[in-house]
């Protein structure tokens, strides 16, 4: 087939895209701006746009599917012509759901932990020798791609409520009508597209009554408000996880079992619910307990989650994570605390989403920074001048978070002034963000620290 991806440089739409061209397609994209690390993957893979922006004379009648990204406008020029031409367009969830027609689908859903629990899966799997099909939202070690589809009869997909694509307003984890569902949490994100919590829940729950209709099983953290409310006395292939007993030894944490102790290189309460999903799924699998015991040790997360970026021997640390939600900066937080709770812990947080800038939703962040000792929160002077948040400043910030001690910068020079007088001694830093620091290169900073 002749593929075109409009909006080709999404981490999913690339990833993809390579795996489409792996497949022996004709694969072709376009984008305005593609970052790293998808320009290196799709130039390696001879996929990248020779020149960035849209072109009408991509799109032909010749071309046998157009696959649209949420990066893509309604009065993209590509989609216009492809739509007057009449061409076949679909998103990439419904695409996967399309391949996947008669194979077991398993959904990884919830607001946070999605691809911690799909990366646990994907290793406990490749560890044990059994193949399946996946879509995965960030890199793990074991894998050189988000994507792979070769004809296995089981597929795990990493499946996230925001939108479809511009021309669909479904939810993604929607289209792909989980055989087995696993839902982690549901707090309150993406008010962009789900401006009250009530909206937001109503998602989770059309998609949980969708898989109960169809006698599909769902795996639930019963310690979630909204999940044991919604899921405790309904009848079928229901069942809750909860936190497992374990303890924190020599900075590391270690789940107690019946048969031996199961040292872990990964820590923090929040990944200790995401390895109790990640178990059931893998036993539904044929995977033994015994088996994922032993393989969960060697996997050490996925990228850009609560990843080490440096340590030394004066008792200190500088970790980086994907966190920008209140309830995964809580987490995150929690989890560095907890693992080192006599060091002193600054946490650094990039206000960068939609939601983390605006005023209805700011103070969903009150007392997430508590088990900080000191923040600082960044935000480009750019981003406040495109959204109009004047009001953002350190004595609004302070009270919104209920946090004391808090530094708040506005320069890229500023902040990255702030990092590199960072002195790595008897003290952690915690890096967060959904976003790119103004493109600051975060590991070179202190590369030579």
């Amino acid at each position: 087939m002749r593929i075109h991806f409009i909006a080709i440089g999404g981490a999913i739409m690339h990833s993809l895209a390579i795996q489409l061209k792996r497949q022996g397609h004709i694969v072709t994209g376009s984008d305005d701006v593609i970052y790293e690390p998808a320009r290196s993957n799709l130039l390696k893979n001879n996929l990248l746009p020779k020149q960035e922006g849209w072109d009408v004379s991509r799109i032909s009648d010749v071309i046998d599917l157009i696959l649209v990204g949420m990066h893509a406008k309604l009065d993209n020029p590509e989609l216009l012509m492809a739509q007057k031409l009449n061409l076949k367009l679909l998103s990439f969830p419904e695409y996967i759901f399309n391949y996947s027609i008669n194979k077991k689908r398993i959904v990884i859903a919830g607001s946070h932990g999605k691809t911690t629990i799909t990366s646990m899966i994907l290793h406990v799997l490749h560890d044990n020798n059994m193949e399946v099909d996946f879509l995965l939202g960030a890199k793990i070690d074991s894998l050189d791609n988000l994507v792979y589809l070769n004809d296995n009869k089981i597929i795990i997909i990493e499946g996230d409520e925001y939108f479809s694509s511009p021309l669909d307003n479904t939810s993604k984890f929607m289209h792909y009508k989980a055989d087995i569902l696993v839902v982690s949490g549901v707090e309150w994100d993406h008010v962009n597209v789900f401006p009250t919590f009530e909206l937001y829940k109503n998602n989770f729950s059309s998609l949980i009554n969708n898989v109960i209709a169809t006698s599909g099983t769902i795996f639930y953290c019963g310690d979630d408000v909204f999940l044991s409310k919604k899921l405790n006395n309904q009848r079928g292939s229901i069942r809750a996880y909860y936190l497992p007993n374990y303890r924190v030894n020599d900075n590391q944490f270690i789940v107690e079992s019946d048969d031996s102790d199961i040292p872990l290189h990964i820590f923090g309460k929040h990944n200790l619910y995401n390895l109790e999903a990640a178990k059931l799924v893998c036993q539904d699998l044929g995977v033994s307990i015994e088996k994922f015991n032993k393989s969960i040790q060697s996997f050490k997360g996925a990228d850009k989650r609560l990843t080490l970026i440096k340590k030394n021997e004066n008792n200190s640390a500088i970790y980086y994570d994907f966190a920008h939600s209140p309830s995964k900066v809580y987490a995150t937080i929690n989890a560095i605390r907890e693992l080192y709770p006599k060091r002193y812990l600054i946490a650094c947080f990039q206000l960068n989403t939609f939601s983390s800038l605006n005023p209805d939703f700011l103070p969903q962040y009150s007392n997430v920074f508590n088990n900080a000792d000191e923040i600082w929160i960044y935000l480009d002077k750019e981003s406040v001048k495109a959204n109009d948040i004047d009001y953002l400043n350190a004595s609004y910030l302070k009270k919104v978070t209920n946090h004391k001690k808090l530094i708040f910068i506005n320069q890229k020079l500023d902040i990255k002034d702030k990092l590199e007088s960072f002195v790595m001694k008897d003290n952690n830093l915690l890096i967060m963000s959904s976003g790119n620091f103004s493109g600051i290169n975060i590991k070179r900073i202190f590369a030579d620290h």
